[in-house]
């Protein structure tokens, strides 16, 4: 089991940068793959990026391709989403989530954790 923390969401102006951090629990956090996800107010929770467990493969959805970049760590036991270019559309709640299995997917329905989430806002 791994339970998961999601830190670094904030305000910021439109067209800033912020770094999410997700820190894991266990010591076999690298046996997980990982993704972020994302719910505004009254929408659906939906897949930002993930990353297979040894990192060498990520993948983004089409809206953040170019702007935000997911990476981890794993003798830290963290996960990050740089998101930079930030537009009042990106506002929402942020998850990290984990799978217990070695490859990525988009679907939320797949991951096993997930973290409490932490805010980000946009200003225009």
């Amino acid at each position: 089991q791994v339970q998961l923390v999601e830190s670094g969401g904030g305000l910021v102006q439109a067209g800033g940068s912020l770094r999410l951090s997700c820190a894991a629990s266990g010591r076999t956090f690298s046996r997980y793959a990982m993704g972020w996800f994302r719910q505004a107010p009254g929408k659906e929770r939906e897949f930002v990026a993930a990353i297979t467990s040894s990192g060498t493969m990520i993948v983004y959805a089409d809206s953040m391709k170019g702007r935000f970049a997911i990476s981890r760590d794993n003798a830290k036991n963290t996960m990050y989403l740089q998101m930079n270019s930030l537009k009042p559309e990106d506002t929402a709640v942020y998850y990290c989530a984990a799978r217990s299995a070695l490859t990525w997917t988009r679907l939320k329905e797949d991951y096993n954790y997930w973290g409490q989430g932490t805010q980000v806002t946009v200003s225009s």
